[in-house]
């Protein structure tokens, strides 16, 4: 039997969580928001959601047949990952998928494979690769500002503006030198990791962007640019940047 397969759209993997909602009894699924999936096929991929569980060589198949990555966002990143001492400022870790992300930004680092990581996953791929995060940025780093705008407002709420490298991949895909963004975390990057770059930096001083050297993409950011395509269209042209060094 012969299969007819779309060359034309890049096949994107986007990493999932664990979510446990309480019926009669309960019950754990694996998730994404759709905001991942609209913005990936707004911008011409193919998305394909990447479960948690698998074991390494089972997500190094799954690597070959992707053309591309998304490291979506998340929970916290257990500390012994990269060091900690204040496991107090600590929470929501999932092991499993720290082990499946890690293993994940490290593979796509080794292979050059286009890679967008998204808050959590900006953290991701800087652990990964050697650095350290900052367990709460507001208790942790002198100086902070507010950065953990969840809860009490939308998601696509512009809470400040991050300042961007000119010679850098997230300059060109936006066109821009600054941008207004959404802040939906609590921690951020400490120590940048060696083989990253720092892309873009918030008013306090945080690093907001990162890009891997030598890589055809590797793009990490710490806001969310898929909450804010439809009010930000700008936002799409880094989905559109994944997409094209994917395909």
């Amino acid at each position: 039997m012969t299969t007819n397969r779309n060359t034309s759209r890049p096949l994107i993997g986007l990493t999932t969580y664990r979510k446990t909602i309480t019926q009669t009894s309960s019950v754990s699924y694996l998730a994404l928001m759709p905001s991942y999936i609209e913005a990936v096929t707004a911008a011409g991929g193919l998305p394909v959601m990447i479960p948690l569980g698998l074991d390494e060589e089972s997500l190094a198949a799954l690597l070959d047949r992707l053309d591309g990555l998304v490291l979506t966002g998340g929970g916290d990143i257990s500390g012994a990952r990269y060091r900690s001492a204040h496991a107090e400022y600590i929470f929501d870790v999932d092991e499993d998928r720290d082990r499946v992300e890690l293993t994940l930004a490290r593979e796509a680092i080794e292979r050059d494979k286009p890679l967008l990581a998204i808050c959590r996953g900006h953290q991701v791929l800087n652990v990964a690769l050697g650095g350290t995060l900052y367990e709460d940025v507001f208790k942790r780093m002198p100086g902070a500002m507010k950065h953990d705008y969840f809860g009490d407002f939308p998601r696509s709420h512009l809470a400040h503006m991050v300042t961007i490298e000119p010679d850098s991949k997230l300059a060109m895909a936006l066109g821009r030198g600054e941008a207004k963004v959404n802040s939906l975390h609590h921690q951020g990057i400490r120590d940048l990791a060696p083989g990253l770059k720092a892309a873009a930096y918030a008013p306090d001083g945080l690093i907001e962007s990162v890009e891997a050297d030598g890589h055809p993409f590797a793009v990490g950011v710490q806001w969310h640019p898929e909450n804010l395509i439809a009010d930000e269209p700008a936002m799409l042209a880094l989905f559109r940047g994944l997409v094209d060094a994917a395909g």
